[in-house]
């Protein structure tokens, strides 16, 4: 009987030791899980300010980074907006077309240049080269205007050009010699005709003045009756 007995209460005896071990064994089980997902996530908690803090300074030198890199974009598009025929070439495309005068050339240059001096030094090469002379375009100027114009008008725009006082001189003394045939000539593709009352008259030398031709000029064509 009490051989029979005896593993039945060691059988219960196990049973009761198994319930108070589980009994105690879970609630440290879960304390100790417990306390590790907290420090985890207060290790987590505790870098989440480090690792937004890199993120934030890795976005900032990304804009940094992206912002050279636009400068540099757009300062290398306007060194080629820049790009283009020199300066030298711009105003030998200007006299390849008709002559100018220096000053001429100077405001048409000047837009293109860095600088004044950019322009005097390209300008300087020029009249060295041949390509550029004012005597030159004060020729070419006098000879296009001699036959619309009088001598008052063609000296007047030598002046704006900036060609020297001796070479207007020169020229105004040569066209004064030839300014009663240029002006008649005018004239009579205009009217050929004597004005026939004061309106007439006054109408035909207003139009010879408008072209720069001299009163005494004027007179002698539209006041005698008596030249052909």
């Amino acid at each position: 009987m009490s051989w029979k007995s005896t593993p039945a209460s060691a059988d219960r005896l196990r049973a009761k030791l198994d319930d108070e071990f589980e009994t105690v064994a879970k609630p440290q089980g879960l304390r100790r899980s417990s306390d590790a997902r907290r420090e985890q996530e207060a290790a987590a908690s505790a870098g989440e300010p480090d690792q937004w803090q890199r993120s934030s300074e890795q976005r900032s030198a990304e804009r940094e980074r992206r912002a050279a890199a636009g400068e540099a974009s757009s300062a290398e598009g306007g060194k080629q907006a820049r790009k283009g025929p020199s300066l030298k070439m711009r105003a030998v495309g200007y006299l390849s077309r008709r002559e100018h005068a220096r000053e001429e050339l100077s405001r048409k240059l000047a837009p293109y240049a860095e600088d004044a001096g950019e322009v005097e030094a390209t300008l300087d090469a020029l009249e060295k080269e041949g390509w550029l002379s004012t005597e030159r375009f004060a020729q070419s100027l006098v000879h296009r205007r001699a036959s619309r114009q009088g001598a008052a008008r063609i000296v007047q725009e030598l002046r704006q050009h900036g060609v020297d006082d001796t070479q207007v001189a020169e020229f105004r003394e040569q066209l004064r010699a030839t300014e009663y045939d240029r002006a008649l000539e005018v004239w009579k593709k205009r009217f050929d005709a004597k004005p026939a009352d004061r309106a007439a008259y006054a109408k035909q030398a207003r139009f010879l003045a408008s072209r720069g031709f001299a009163h005494d000029v004027i007179r002698r064509i539209v006041g005698d009756s008596d030249e052909d």
